[in-house]
C-alpha cells in the first residue's frame, strides 16, 4: 500500500511538473541570478573587489541578462542591445530613484528633496549648457585654459593624468562655479585636489557603504562641505566683467534659495563632482590615445594650423565656426568616450518589465553597459580599435550621435553638461596641440577594471614630454 501511495505521489508530482512547464512555455521568466554564499551581503565582495572583470565573467556564464544580488539589492545587468528600448524609454523605470541612495550617501542631499527637485534643477542645467548655449563659454574656457598653460613653462615632462588636471580642474571650475572657489595658493590647492581626488577614487564605495567605513572619504566630503559653504556668499555677489549673465551655478543657487537653501552646499558638491569625474578622464584618454597613433597626431596638427596658423600666437581665440572646421577632434574626444565608456547606467523598475523572454521585477535596479554595448561590431565595426573617422556617419550638425552610442546616457535624463564637456575637452586639445609639441614616454596605458560607475581612470602612469612651440 505504501509502495502505490508512493508511486501515485510520484506520478501526481511528475504530471505537476509537466503542467507546471506546458503552462508556463512563451511565459517570461526571472533572468538567471549570481547570489553569492552569505544572506544579504551576496556578491559583494567579489563585484566590489573587480566590478568589470566580475560582470564580464557573469555574462559569460549567464548570458546577456543576468541579476546580481549583493547587499540586500537585485541588480539586473543589460549587457548587449536587448533591453536598451526598454531602459532609455519605458515609463516603468526611473532614473530618480535609482539615484536617490547614491545622492544622499555621496551628497547628504535626503532622497524626498532630491526627487522633488532634481526635474527643476535639471532644466535650469540643460537650458544653460544646451547646444545652442553652450558657445556662450568659449571665451572664458579659453581665457581660463591659457592661464592655465602659461603655468607649464616652456618645456617639461609630466604625467598626463597630472597634466590634463592641472589644465582642467582650475578651468571647469572657474566657468561653472566662478573664480574664488579655487585657492591661489599652491598649498591651499593641493589639499584641495588631494581632497576631491579621494572623494572622486570614494565615490562609487561612498554611495552604497555606510560612511564609518570609509574615514578618509568621509573626512574629505566634510572638508569640501565645508569649503564650499563658505562660498556661498561669493558666488552669490560675483558679477560677470563681460555682460550680466549668471553662472551655471549662480542659476542653481538662485533655484536653491526659494527651495532648500540649506543644501547649497551639497548641490555644490554633487556639481562638482558631475563637472570634474568624468570630462577630466576622458580628456587624458582623448590625449592618451592621439598621441599614441602618429597618423591621427600628425592629421589633428596639421587640422589645427590649417585653421590658425603656425604656432606663435600666446592668446589664440577659438570662434565656433572654427571648431566646426577642425571635425576630427570632436571625433576623437567621441570615439575616446566610446572606448572608455561607464561600466553601468542604472533606472530602477518601479512595474514589471520584458527584455528578452525575461521578467524584470519591481525593485530591481535595471543596469545598462555602455562599456559592453560600444563593443558591439553591428554597431562598431573592429569594436577595440580607436578610429574617429567612424563619427563621419553621425549627424553632428544636427547634435544626434552614432546608433548604439550611450555615453551620456539616454531618454529623458541625458547627461545635461554633454555639451559643454566635449567644448572644453575640445579647446583644451587644440590649445595644447597648437601651443606644443607632444610625445608620449610610456606606452597607452590600460584601464582600470575597480570601479562600474563613471569613466575608468587610467592603471598605472603616462608620461608626457611637451616642449613649446615656435
Amino acid at each position: 500500500m505504501e509502495l502505490l501511495s508512493a508511486a501515485v505521489a510520484a506520478v501526481l508530482a511528475l504530471a505537476c511538473a509537466v503542467l507546471g512547464w506546458v503552462l508556463g512555455r512563451g511565459r517570461p521568466r526571472d533572468p538567471p541570478c549570481v547570489r553569492g554564499w552569505l544572506p544579504w551581503v551576496g556578491a559583494a565582495a567579489e563585484l566590489g573587489r573587480a566590478p568589470l572583470q566580475f560582470v564580464e565573467r557573469a555574462r559569460a556564464q549567464c548570458g546577456p541578462v543576468f541579476t546580481v544580488f549583493a547587499m540586500g539589492t537585485r541588480m539586473t545587468f543589460v549587457t548587449e542591445e536587448e533591453g536598451i528600448n526598454v531602459f532609455l524609454n519605458s515609463k516603468h523605470v526611473n532614473f530618480e530613484l535609482a539615484v536617490q541612495k547614491p545622492v544622499y550617501c555621496t551628497a547628504s542631499i535626503p532622497k524626498n528633496i532630491f526627487f522633488t527637485l532634481h526635474e527643476k534643477l535639471y532644466i535650469k542645467m540643460k537650458g544653460k549648457m544646451g547646444p545652442f548655449n553652450v558657445h556662450q563659454f568659449t571665451g572664458k574656457l579659453i581665457d581660463e585654459l591659457h592661464e592655465q598653460l602659461g603655468n607649464l613653462g616652456s618645456h617639461g615632462t609630466m604625467d598626463l593624468n597630472n597634466l590634463v588636471r592641472a589644465l582642467l580642474y582650475p578651468a571647469t571650475m572657474n566657468t561653472v562655479f566662478n573664480k574664488g572657489l579655487i585657492p591661489t595658493d599652491k598649498g591651499e590647492l593641493q589639499e584641495f585636489y588631494q581632497h576631491f581626488e579621494t572623494y572622486d577614487e570614494g565615490f562609487e564605495y561612498g554611495s552604497q557603504m555606510p560612511e564609518w567605513l570609509l574615514r578618509n572619504w568621509s573626512k574629505s566630503k566634510k572638508w569640501l562641505l565645508e569649503v564650499l559653504e563658505k562660498n556661498i556668499t561669493h558666488i552669490k555677489a560675483y558679477k560677470s566683467e563681460k555682460d550680466n549673465s549668471v553662472t551655471i551655478m549662480q542659476a542653481i543657487q538662485d533655484v536653491l534659495e526659494m527651495e532648500k537653501s540649506e543644501l547649497i552646499p551639497n548641490y555644490k558638491l554633487l556639481m562638482l563632482w558631475a563637472s570634474l569625474s568624468n570630462a577630466v578622464p576622458i580628456a587624458f584618454w582623448t590625449f592618451a590615445f592621439v598621441l599614441s597613433q602618429p597618423d591621427i597626431h600628425r592629421a589633428i596638427k596639421e587640422d589645427i594650423a590649417s585653421v590658425f596658423g603656425s604656432a606663435g600666437k600666446d592668446k589664440m581665440k577659438v570662434t565656433e565656426d572654427e571648431l566646426k572646421n577642425l571635425p576630427l577632434i570632436k571625433w576623437c574626444v567621441l570615439e575616446a568616450i566610446r572606448l572608455r565608456a561607464p561600466g553601468v547606467l542604472a533606472r530602477k523598475v518601479v512595474k514589471p518589465v520584458n527584455i528578452m523572454n525575461f521578467t524584470i521585477p519591481p525593485g530591481d535596479l535595471l543596469m545598462v553597459s555602455p562599456f559592453w554595448l560600444h563593443r558591439n561590431p553591428k554597431y562598431f565595426p573592429e569594436p577595440e580599435l580607436f578610429k574617429p573617422e567612424r563619427w563621419r556617419k553621425a549627424n553632428l550638425e544636427k547634435h544626434a550621435f552614432l546608433d548604439g552610442f550611450i555615453g551620456f546616457g539616454g531618454g529623458k535624463f541625458q547627461c545635461p553638461g554633454r555639451w559643454f564637456a566635449l567644448l572644453e575637452i575640445e579647446i583644451c586639445l587644440i590649445l595644447m596641440l597648437y601651443k606644443y609639441d607632444c610625445y608620449l614616454l610610456d606606452p597607452l596605458p590600460k584601464q582600470s577594471d575597480l570601479h562600474l560607475v563613471g569613466v575608468p581612470k587610467p592603471e598605472g602612469q603616462c608620461r608626457i614630454e611637451y616642449r613649446k612651440r615656435i
